[in-house]
């Protein structure tokens, strides 16, 4: 067989290795991703009963009354947005 054509056999041959390399691991990954999003989905059904308990907003224990941006406004004399200036 003439040595070119022979080369490109091999290059051909090697390209399809590499190919069929590549599909495989795509294969595995694909896989891995849906079996990793099942177990997720096992442990998110038993996730949904937790509730994240409250932050107080004081050192105390007790919580804001009034929303800040309110009170930032009339310190400084401001309108606050929620009433619209004359």
């Amino acid at each position: 067989m003439h040595p070119e054509i022979m080369r490109e056999l091999t290059a051909q041959h090697g390209r399809d290795l590499r190919e069929q390399a590549y599909q495989a691991q795509l294969a595995r990954i694909a896989s891995r991703g849906r079996r990793a999003i099942r177990r997720h989905a096992r442990h998110l059904a038993g996730a949904d009963a937790f509730v994240v308990p409250a932050i107080p907003d004081y050192v105390d224990g007790s919580f804001r009354t009034a929303p800040a941006d309110e009170k930032v406004a009339s310190e400084a004399g401001q309108v606050p947005a929620s009433r619209h200036a004359a």
